[in-house]
């Protein structure tokens, strides 16, 4: 049985040093690794990246990420992809990871993703903008298909901050859901195979639901109150998910 920690939109800053570090310290004990699905940071600045990173540096086991919206608003994604590595936090873009834990194959594939919207809500039509915009959920889902097909594991898990699906947006106003996730990012996940999805981004959005039979979980800490949520897995896919480290103060 393998113990995955999953979290999204930690949102460090400045301030935050030392609001996981408790959790952290006990991590081992709970999981097997950590998967962290975006918005690390504030408003994108290396000095928010190096905090967390100093919160996860030497937590004895294996951390991967993507990164979310936020770390690219100051437009230094690669200072704070750098300062997130340099605590042997591993950051994929369009990159896949396969681990062995306990004599299975781990494989995570991650993508940032993108918005777009659901059922055809953005197309390639138009004005250059337009073009562009639905361009990038296109290539995000090209790219998230294709690792997952290339992936030699025994358990594949899709790691992204938008949302894939619209079942975990809800609760979250209507009118911004296309700028929350995107279905390319569904189809992806439907055509590549995964055992296990993981994204954040909706802070008022639900906790789960599916891709057809594969299970999709919104883990951003707004959604799930809790500093880490613990998956359950096998090589068989996912047993069962479950609240196993409480945050100790309330985040922003």
């Amino acid at each position: 049985m393998i113990r995955v920690a999953a979290v999204a939109d930690v949102h460090f800053g400045a301030d935050s040093a030392g609001r996981l570090r408790p959790d952290v310290d006990r991590l081992p004990e709970r999981a097997d690794l950590l998967l962290i699905g975006g918005d690390l940071t504030r408003r994108g600045e290396p000095d928010e990246a190096a905090v967390l990173a100093r919160e996860l540096k030497d937590v004895k086991v294996p951390v991967l990420a993507v990164l979310g919206n936020h770390d690219y608003h100051s437009c230094q994604e690669a200072e704070v992809r750098k300062a997130m590595e340099g605590a042997d936090v591993r950051v994929l873009e369009g990159e896949a990871e396969v681990l062995e834990v306990a004599g299975v194959r781990i494989g995570v594939a991650g993508v940032k993703g993108f918005c777009g919207g659901f059922t055809g809500a953005a197309t390639e039509f138009g004005e250059p903008e337009m073009k562009a915009f639905a361009a990038a959920a296109r290539s995000a889902g090209e790219s998230l298909e294709r690792l997952l097909r290339e992936m030699e594991a025994d358990l594949k898990i899709a790691l992204m901050h938008y949302a894939p699906i619209e079942a975990t947006l809800v609760g979250e106003r209507y009118e911004v859901w296309p700028f929350l996730g995107s279905d390319r990012l569904a189809e992806a996940v439907d055509r590549g195979g995964a055992d296990l999805v993981l994204h954040g981004h909706a802070h008022a959005g639900s906790f789960n639901g599916r891709i057809g039979e594969i299970p999709v979980y919104n883990v951003a800490v707004h959604v799930t109150g809790r500093s880490f949520w613990i998956f359950e897995v096998d090589g068989s896919g996912l047993r069962r998910g479950g609240e196993v480290v409480d945050v100790h103060e309330p985040f922003a």
